[in-house]
């Protein structure tokens, strides 16, 4: 049996929240919203759970996040980075296993039928990450805003986390790009696989109602997902 690990980033700003409470921490339902993520991957079959947090939050998150929603399979608590890749870093830098999750808490609505899949993704493929296809036409646009191509519809689709990998995989291909000082244009875990290895990057099936919470419009959403699913 492979030992599984998830790495849960709740190190961001959410600048475009318009809160001084960062997102992640904002009340959903009663609960924050970093919560229902860390109770997903709790009831799933990961073995472990790395928290990765703003500077200074590890000690507010032991207290007020793990030990008062009783989220069982933390097992660390480390600070996050300047940027999203830094945190993800430090996460891989405590794990000790051979299939990693990575997920970002503002997803609270990720399901367990989406986590066991991306598990069994990256146990046969290596590296997964969960998308849904794109409901919208999508254009590429040049740098001065002109359309430049169409791609077709059904072979385009929205990320979403979790991504899931061969730990030594991830964990090589991030080392390769911070010694190579590659971070630019950086935005997920696929993308340093894709630029630092020869593996290919499999989509696995999420879920629409796998919203990234990110605006005060995502909050009202995010009440009625959670309506729909009581």
């Amino acid at each position: 049996m492979s030992r599984v690990n998830a790495i849960v980033l709740a190190a961001g700003s959410g600048k475009r929240m318009g809160s001084e409470i960062p997102k992640q921490y904002l009340p959903l339902n009663g609960k924050p919203v970093m919560v229902y993520s860390l109770e997903s991957f709790a009831k799933s079959s990961v073995d472990g759970i790395i928290l990765v947090v703003a500077p200074g939050d590890v000690e507010f998150c032991q207290k007020e996040i793990v030990e008062k929603y009783h989220i069982t399979k933390v097992v660390s608590i480390v600070e996050g980075g300047a940027e999203r890749y830094d945190s993800v870093y430090r996460g891989l830098l405590t794990s000790e296993s051979d299939i990693v999750l990575v997920h970002d808490s503002a997803r609270a609505f990720v399901s367990q039928k989406v986590i066991e899949e991306a598990i069994e993704g990256a146990e046969h493929y290596d590296a997964c990450v969960v998308a849904v296809p794109s409901k919208d036409t999508v254009k590429i646009a040049t740098p001065d805003g002109f359309v430049e191509s169409t791609p077709r519809r059904e072979l385009v689709w929205d990320v979403q986390t979790p991504q899931a990998f061969s730990y030594s995989l991830l964990r090589g291909a991030y080392e390769k790009m911070m010694a190579d000082s590659a971070q630019e244009g950086i935005t997920d875990d696929a993308m340093v696989v894709e630029r630092m290895t020869d593996v290919p990057v499999r989509l696995v099936q999420g879920d629409y109602n796998n919203i990234k919470i990110t605006t005060p419009e995502d909050l009202v959403l995010g009440e009625k997902i959670l309506s729909n699913n009581s």
